[in-house]
């Protein structure tokens, strides 16, 4: 047991180290860098799909897209930013600091204001890897249940920001949302939580402000 033990430990402080390399290059160009979390179906895509679209002509974009197979989040995006870079885990379930390095090889960084990751789908093994990211963001929706915040905590304490999507729904699934708020405000009081309906727009200008105030602040810090 011991012995495994060991060698998390290890993986966690080799990735640690080439996040810290990562984080320290994007801090030097001024880049704002998004780790988007949430469950596979909770909207992530369609999330950045619209960030993107409303963005464009204000700020410089750029996305890494994790998924196990497929480039077909990558190809939805490319309809809104030309530098897209889809990143195939295969069996692996999360993005890894080495994944994310790679991938910068492809794009230009010197136009480059905001990057957003898309991480894997899954609430749980992307918390523990740093990424070299200014931010993490948790994105649940209503369709997933209200329990979701209390039984992944770690995503909750560890985000600066969260998104409630699929709010044009609470009317038709069983979804308390003051377990919901209740549960997260006990893990985190501190993050903004964006209550939204991406399909419909609703509650995404928060959203976008967000982001704008997130890189108008590192645009002026020190590197």
């Amino acid at each position: 047991m011991s012995r495994e033990v060991t060698i998390v430990e290890n993986v966690l402080r080799v990735n640690d180290e080439l996040a810290g390399m990562i984080r320290r290059e994007l801090a030097t160009r001024r880049i704002f860098t998004v780790n988007l979390i949430g469950a596979p179906g909770c909207g992530k895509t369609a999330l950045l799909e619209r960030t993107l679209k409303e963005l464009a002509g204000q700020l410089r974009l750029a996305v890494m897209v994790g998924d196990l197979a497929t480039a077909r989040d990558a190809q939805r995006m490319a309809a809104f930013c030309d530098q897209v870079v889809q990143i195939n885990t295969g069996k692996g379930c999360h993005l890894e600091a080495n994944h994310v390095h790679q991938a910068l090889s492809r794009i230009d960084l010197g136009r480059v204001d905001i990057l957003f990751i898309e991480n894997v789908g899954n609430l749980i093994c992307p918390v523990a890897f740093d990424l070299g990211q200014d931010v993490k963001v948790g994105m649940f929706s209503v369709t997933e249940g209200d329990d979701k915040p209390a039984k992944h905590p770690y995503i909750v304490a560890e985000s600066a920001a969260m998104i409630l999507n699929k709010t044009d729904l609470l009317p038709y699934v069983p979804f308390r949302k003051e377990i919901f708020m209740e549960d997260v405000r006990r893990l985190n009081s501190k993050a903004p939580l964006f209550e939204l309906s991406v399909t419909k727009g609703d509650g995404c200008d928060s959203w976008l402000n967000w982001l704008k105030q997130g890189r108008a602040a590192k645009a002026q810090a020190r590197a």
